[in-house]
């Protein structure tokens, strides 16, 4: 089953559109397989799985990992979300900038995000379960971020109310005020 590779704005970050077969039953959708996401550009070695549900309004990120850092591949499993990848890494052309996507149960398209970038996303459903592989183990005192709001950074994020945070994410500074040993470097 062929995969669709479009390029984003920022290097590496690479939104995959699976072919979906249909029919009277339902669907199938390959999710991943190796050879053909390295085709694609995406060749990294997968050894975690995660699962998440949230609530419609819920916002979760901006998340990164400075020593041990996650490529994922993120895919919605039930509802919407708009995923975010923002260019954290020191040194990057891209620097502060962002790309986002529309990721839903319908149309099955997936967000790659390299390592060194951070990540988010906001459920636009009433609920919606969120699927992602990382490159790399989590690791909970490795856990950084930054500011969902970062005027600086300027996402443009799709909501009509306020966004639910954790207080973790509510006191997560600016990107201008993060040390560069607090941030990936750009290789």
């Amino acid at each position: 089953m062929p995969v669709k590779f479009e390029k984003t704005d920022l290097d590496g970050v690479v939104l995959c559109v699976p072919e979906v077969l249909r029919d009277a039953r339902g669907f199938f959708v390959e999710t991943f397989h190796a050879a053909k996401y390295a085709e694609g550009g995406i060749n990294c070695a997968f050894v975690q799985d995660n699962r998440s549900r949230s609530q419609k309004g819920v916002l979760r990120g901006l998340h990164y990992q400075l020593r041990k850092p996650q490529a994922k591949l993120v895919f919605c499993l039930k509802g919407e979300i708009f995923d975010v990848a923002v260019d954290i890494r020191r040194g990057s052309p891209t620097f502060g900038k962002w790309s986002g996507a529309f990721l839903s149960e319908e149309n099955h398209r997936q967000l790659f995000i390299p390592a060194g970038f951070a990540h988010g996303f906001i459920v636009l459903s009433e609920t919606a379960e969120i699927f992602y592989k990382c490159s790399d183990f989590y690791d909970q005192s490795d856990d950084r971020g930054l500011r969902w709001d970062d005027p600086e950074i300027g996402i443009v994020w799709p909501y009509d109310t306020a966004p639910m945070l954790s207080a973790k994410d509510k006191a997560q500074p600016l990107l201008q005020d993060l040390s560069a040993d607090m941030l990936p470097e750009f290789k």
